[in-house]
């Protein structure tokens, strides 16, 4: 019988990966997200509508077990607190927070039930150290890590584990549209920037999507399964300095 793996923001970036891999891997996966996918079962849904998350995953619980929650789906903001409006914070987290909140709650019932899942929560290397001119969504990564180590500590007891796992700077399209937003408020040359990026990690270069999407599936995967509450890197070093 096929796992079931549930996904927030599988339509691109590393999200796309993960869900191409686990499907590649025999999982049956839904992708709950605002843009279409081309792979899976896509449920069109606004991460930030709480009942609607809710809903959605409940239906797809009344089909079997869950076994795999993935929160991928986020959103950059690069500003510094005084160029932080409330809406601005408020947007970032209803976004990259309250979106997890919203999928971790939901799934929570059929992973008790079976007594057994994993949580893999996308979180940053932002999670463990600060970056410039990045409050809300530092403060947001930072947030998915303590949920991810609250929510292993409650179910452990129902053999659910729940992890943050911590990308660095990965080559993405969330990447180059931040990339991008900073040539053009700066007016950097994009090309000396994309090298700079490359030169700050110690391996010299960016990470892929598909290396993050590897590091998620084992963190899904039996082999895993003395793992919880933790926050792992991948992120070419950078956060060893």
């Amino acid at each position: 019988m096929k796992k079931t793996c549930v996904i927030t923001g599988g339509s691109s970036g590393i999200g796309q990966a993960i869900m191409s891999l686990f499907i590649d891997n025999g999982y049956s996966v839904y992708n709950l997200d605002i843009n279409d996918s081309h792979e899976g079962v896509y449920l069109h849904c606004d991460i930030t509508n709480h009942k609607s998350v809710q809903q959605h995953i409940t239906n797809i619980a009344q089909k079997g077990p869950i076994d795999v929650l993935i929160t991928s789906a986020g959103v950059h903001f690069s500003a510094n607190i005084e160029n932080t409006s409330e809406q601005d914070l408020q947007r970032v987290f209803d976004i990259n927070v309250k979106g997890v909140y919203s999928a971790v709650q939901a799934v929570l019932p059929s992973m008790k039930e079976n007594n057994s899942g994993a949580i893999i929560i996308l979180a940053s290397d932002q999670a463990l150290v600060a970056k410039p001119n990045s409050f809300a969504y530092n403060l947001s990564k930072a947030a998915l890590a303590s949920l991810a180590k609250t929510t292993a500590l409650d179910y452990a007891k129902y053999n659910i584990r729940a992890n943050a796992l911590c990308p660095g700077t990965i080559e993405t399209p969330l990447y180059h549209k931040a990339i991008e937003h900073y040539c053009r408020a700066s007016g950097s040359n994009i090309d000396q920037v994309h090298e700079s990026e490359a030169q700050l990690q110690p391996l010299g270069r960016l990470g892929q999507p598909l290396e993050v999407a590897h590091y998620a599936l084992f963190l899904a995967s039996d082999n895993a399964s003395f793992i919880t509450g933790s926050t792992p890197v991948i992120d070419g070093g950078y956060t060893t300095g």
